[in-house]
């Protein structure tokens, strides 16, 4: 058998190396070419695209025809002009069929008559200083394309893209195939087929651009906890769980989308990215402390040299040019239980109070999840009757907290110290203590923050305020609301307030009550959109095992990150992991295939429930909870 094998290959390879626009085979060079010499000529047919583990990385799609035939054809696409094989096929080939028959005759099937498939550069795989990028061969995940066509594929590819010898590699991004690799391993490993698995693929990326994009500030290498501002680009050996607002961020661990980082990131526009090294690479060790013009791209990043009016310019386009005023209810009075609040409510309780009572109306009917709003007038009233408010102006109007981020962090703190030792007018314990006492006797109780100035469409708010748990030994509940209402006044919410623009005094501070749980067995934080392409319906998640959080982890921690999508497969859901969990035992995972499943089908409602509610267009794809 592999004799018969090797002369086949032999043969195809003699009959089909031939130039474009001559004989059988012949493409024009804006549909594509039979031939890759060099990486001039990839990049020349490549466009950049999202595969879940790689944002915009390079990509040259192929097609294959005639697979059941002795005489098979590649041809390498200009990715460009037609990102999808239907079209090349129709458009480019001359060959007349519909989709349907061109789906039948290419997916699913062990008799099939073409190959589908992409080449996809990652150029920052580095594991080692003799290497530096490779190229993945891979099909659609939900396509379990056996070991014969994948062999058949990278030989073409392997004979036709000679300047990629010895950095050609199979992968198998989904379960589906994985499962399927597992199944014919031998035969792999008796092949000239290099194989790379995910965990290797993206445990070796030495750059990922988590948000590209440009800023200017002053270039600081830390070390641990330090007093940043919206002047600083930073660079950290481990990811903070906290951050105020910076000008750009590169860190040395790798991140994922959903840390609170990112997605202050995100908010923000700040560009952010992981580079392995950066503390003590030479380009950026050499410009450490000097003001900086960053770029992060896809193909990499850049740091030159700035003057402090270029980072003044810079901050000063992309702040707000009028003030800013978050609205605030104060004619709800009275602390209510989630099931009596809901979506519409956000303007007196906050949106995480709100959107919590929506979820629990959503999937509780028959029990609704206990807990309570305690409304923003509790926090105007505390502030009012301590005098707080003049507080706040006199300490806002000190030239010298203006102008000194380091003054500005410590005299914050002393305020909030001065919260937490505020006095509460007798009303305001009295509803305290009846709210603590409707719970049962010895609960633990999560006291949330919950402001006006978080969890909203144009403004996540990520990690600026803080929660606190109230044991039952800790006595009066009026200790950790007073905790909640002082995180307000945090250095990293103010900072982030003040480049807004966003009044001060006119925030305000909710709290969400409810029990809290403990040993939990997996903890996580999914978006309910497929962030590698929208165009097919899917979730993003991140998950960790216990209660070592995703939001904020420990130092080296990395949780298991995946993209489970509807990509027409032969389950409702395909599962491509990015990274495995090193919680976990190597191999395996946190969630079961089943309650990964059933997230993504709640999630799904979740989706379709606040796309309602916000009154978003079933067009508009970008929409995410």
């Amino acid at each position: 058998m592999t004799k018969t094998w090797i002369s086949l290959v032999t043969a195809i390879l003699m009959t089909t190396d031939l130039p474009a626009g001559a004989g059988p085979g012949q493409i024009a060079p804006e549909c594509g070419t039979l031939r890759i010499e060099d990486r001039a000529s990839f990049d020349l047919y490549a466009d950049r695209n999202n595969f879940p583990g790689s944002m915009q990385v390079p990509e040259v799609k192929f097609t294959i025809v005639d697979v059941d035939t002795s005489r098979p054809q590649l041809y390498f696409m200009n990715t460009k002009n037609h990102p999808y094989h239907y079209d090349f096929v129709v458009d480019c080939l001359g060959r007349q069929m519909d989709l349907e028959t061109f789906n039948r005759e290419t997916y699913y099937t062990e008799h099939r008559k073409y190959l589908a498939g992409s080449i996809v550069a990652h150029d920052h795989y580095e594991p080692s200083e003799a290497i530096h990028g490779i190229y993945t061969l891979e099909f659609w995940p939900t396509d379990p394309v056996t070991f014969d066509f994948v062999r058949l594929a990278y030989d073409l590819v392997a004979a036709h893209m000679p300047f990629a010898q010895g950095r050609l590699y199979y992968h198998a991004p989904s379960e589906t195939q994985r499962a399927l690799y597992e199944t014919e391993k031998a035969l792999y490993a008796a092949s000239a087929v290099a194989v790379i698995r995910t965990e290797d693929l993206f445990a070796q990326i030495s750059y990922a651009p988590l948000l590209t994009g440009q800023a200017y500030g002053r270039l600081r290498i830390l070390d641990g906890p330090a007093t940043v501002s919206a002047r600083d680009i930073v660079v950290y050996r481990t990811v903070p769980n906290t951050l105020s607002h910076v000008a750009g961020i590169i860190t040395e661990v790798p991140q994922t989308p959903l840390s609170h980082l990112n997605l202050k990131a995100k908010q923000n526009h700040t560009p952010n990215a992981y580079i392995r090294g950066a503390a003590t690479h030479p380009d950026i060790v050499a410009l450490a402390n000097r003001y900086v013009h960053l770029r992060i791209e896809p193909e990499g990043y850049s740091l030159t040299e700035a003057t402090p009016e270029d980072v003044e310019t810079f901050l000063d386009s992309l702040r707000p040019k009028e003030p800013q005023v978050p609205g605030r209810n104060l004619s709800i009075t009275a602390i209510a239980p989630l099931a009596t609040i809901g979506f519409a409510d956000s303007n007196s309780v906050g949106a995480k109070a709100a959107n919590l009572a929506e979820l629990a109306r959503l999937f509780y009917r028959s029990g609704v999840f206990q807990g309570y709003a305690v409304p923003f007038y509790f926090y105007d009233e505390f502030m009012t009757h301590n005098g707080f408010y003049e507080d706040a102006v006199v300490l806002m109007a000190d030239p010298v907290f203006r102008s000194d981020p380091q003054t500005r962090e410590s005299r914050l703190a002393g305020f909030r110290r001065r919260l937490r030792d505020g006095a509460l007018p007798d009303w305001m314990l009295r509803d305290l203590a009846a709210l603590q006492e409707a719970f049962p006797p010895g609960t633990s109780l999560r006291c949330r923050s919950s402001s006006n100035n978080e969890d909203l469409p144009s403004f996540n708010g990520a990690g600026l305020y803080e929660s606190y748990t109230h044991h039952p030994d800790e006595g009066h509940l009026a200790k950790s609301m007073k905790q909640v209402w002082a995180s307000l006044w945090t250095y990293r919410a103010f900072e982030e307030r003040d480049f807004y623009r966003v009044d001060h005094l006119q925030a305000a501070m909710g709290v969400l009550v409810h029990q809290n749980y403990e040993d939990e067995r997996a903890n996580g934080v999914a978006v309910t959109k497929n962030i590698y392409d929208v165009h097919w319906p899917g979730y993003y998640v991140n998950v960790q095992v216990g209660e070592d959080l995703v939001t904020n982890p420990p130092p080296l921690s990395l949780p298991d990150e995946f993209l489970v999508a509807e990509l027409a497969g032969a389950e409702r859901y395909e599962i491509q992991y990015i990274r495995h969990s090193n919680l976990v035992p190597a191999g395996t995972s946190i969630l079961t295939k089943e309650q990964t499943f059933e997230l993504a089908d709640m999630m799904d409602r979740i989706q379709k429930h606040f796309r309602t509610l916000y009154h978003i267009h079933p067009a508009d794809r970008d929409f995410a909870m």
